[in-house]
């Protein structure tokens, strides 16, 4: 049998870190297997399923990689397949046509409540004879509800066990609207059927769902398929993770500069474990993935876990890939690309990797290579930008011009050359340059900076500097 998964989610919003974790755990699941995973949207809620929502799924999982074997499909493209399934169920005697209006629903149901009673359709609809299973030329408008049969149900379940449902809990639940749409669980079973899903695996707020649609399943005599509901993420506090804990849109932590495989590694772990292993390439995921590990508690989402994880691969992650990485963040700041081909990159990145926990930090502590006009900082120019420096940042000007290989070594002669000369020691010397040539008193190595920067641009900076410093008095 060959394992096939789905993930279907609903275009009305972004893709949540909860949705992501989901179509995470389908794809490696079916990744493991050699499987097909599958991408249904789920757009039937026609008022708030919007295109730039199923973009926004889309490209959240393009940049998390995780690629999808069939579609997307689109259920609301399928609605002639549900109605068919709706009616099949109506002329077997297994639904039934409901002419109860919206209003007088919500009455019975405020009654009901009133007395103290579970909200539930009454069933008055459900004594329709045969005749009454086929469109009539009359007909008024009816919705088309499903019979549940009395007894049980059990769901069984990879994660959560066996979960046996009272079908008397269960409502005769509306297949069909009479406005001709189909609802949820007609959609959800038809599709998963014909689609021939053997594995359900989706977040345990649909539990309640599973035995309303095995009951679909076995009415319409399909498979059902095994079932397997992960168990919410939460935020520090316990609740449902929310906006309140943090960003919860997967193209937000691109957008603060995350690197996708950061995410994955960490969503991956959010329930599911390998001892005590806590960094995984993508090939280990696959290889080692099952519900074996998947945890019955909810996961707690860790905003600083995550942090640690992307400054782990951005540590360990070549030079180049972050250069091409950083560009946009780059841009974001208004330096155009021509601006900051100028430099070397990778070079520039290289000089920034080790305390980058993000790109935007990265594109933070790297901002000062490409800005044409210096700001010095106030103190620091006060401390440092100072006349007894002028000499010092002559010399050290006129040599560099005279170097013909311009290389770290070079620079390295340069200045120890003069502090040998002066009788300084290089922090007394290298300070001072740092404040010129970056504005603050914080920045990589000074020679790594020079050499970046740089025999012209580096002149050009010490030039101003001195001319700052005698314009100050």
């Amino acid at each position: 049998m060959e394992i096939r998964t789905r993930f279907a989610p609903s275009p009305t919003g972004y893709l949540h870190i909860g949705g992501a974790r989901t179509a995470l755990f389908n794809w490696l699941f079916a990744r493991h297997h050699n499987g097909k995973f599958i991408l249904r949207i789920e757009d039937t809620d026609v008022a708030r399923s919007t295109e730039e929502s199923t973009q926004a799924i889309l490209d959240g999982m393009q940049w998390l990689g995780l690629d999808y074997d069939e579609g997307p499909y689109f259920q609301s493209k399928r609605f002639d397949l549900y109605r068919e399934h709706a009616y099949k169920l109506l002329e077997t005697d297994k639904a039934y046509k409901c002419y109860c209006t919206a209003e007088e629903l919500e009455q019975r149901r405020k009654d009901a409540m009133a007395q103290g009673k579970t909200p539930k359709y009454d069933g008055r609809c459900k004594s329709q004879g045969a005749g009454a299973r086929v469109q009539g030329a009359n007909d008024k408008p009816f919705a088309i509800r499903f019979k549940v049969s009395p007894g049980t149900t059990l769901v069984k379940d990879i994660i959560k066990g066996n979960v046996a449902f009272d079908n008397n809990e269960i409502d005769d639940l509306i297949i069909l609207r009479s406005d001709g749409t189909p609802t949820y669980n007609l959609c959800v079973v038809v599709d998963d059927a014909t689609m021939n899903i053997t594995h359900v695996i989706r977040g345990d707020d649909h539990l309640n769902n599973a035995p309303k649609q095995i009951l679909l399943y076995e009415a319409l005599g399909y498979p059902v398929p095994e079932f397997a509901h992960l168990p919410m993420i939460l935020g520090s506090d316990k609740t449902r993770l929310s906006k309140r804990h943090g960003a919860t849109s997967v193209m937000a932590y691109k957008e603060m500069g995350y690197l996708p495989h950061a995410l994955v590694n960490y969503l991956a772990r959010l329930g599911w474990s390998h001892g005590d292993q806590e960094i995984f390439t993508i090939e280990e995921l696959t290889e080692k993935f099952s519900f074996e590990n998947v945890g019955k508690s909810s996961g707690v989402f860790n905003p600083e876990k995550l942090l640690w994880l992307n400054h782990h691969y951005i540590k360990e992650a070549k030079t180049d890939d972050l250069a091409k990485l950083l560009e946009p963040f780059l841009e974001v700041k208004g330096y155009a690309v021509g601006t900051i081909h100028e430099l070397s990159l990778p070079n520039i990145v290289k000089t920034v990797q080790e305390r980058s926990k993000t790109f935007v930090e990265m594109a933070d502590a790297a901002e000062f290579y490409f800005k044409e006009n210096i700001v010095y900082e106030e103190k620091a120019a006060q401390k440092f930008l100072t006349p007894d420096m002028i000499e010092i940042f002559e010399a050290i000007r006129t040599r560099l011009e005279n170097v013909t290989t311009f290389s770290h070594e070079a620079i390295e002669t340069v200045f120890n050359g003069i502090i040998n000369e002066k009788g300084m020691k290089l922090g007394k010397v290298a300070q001072p340059v740092r404040v010129a040539l970056t504005g603050g008193t914080v920045s990589p190595g000074i020679f790594e900076v020079i050499e970046n920067f740089g025999k012209e641009k580096t002149v050009e900076k010490l030039k101003k500097a001195i001319a700052f410093i005698k314009q100050k008095g």
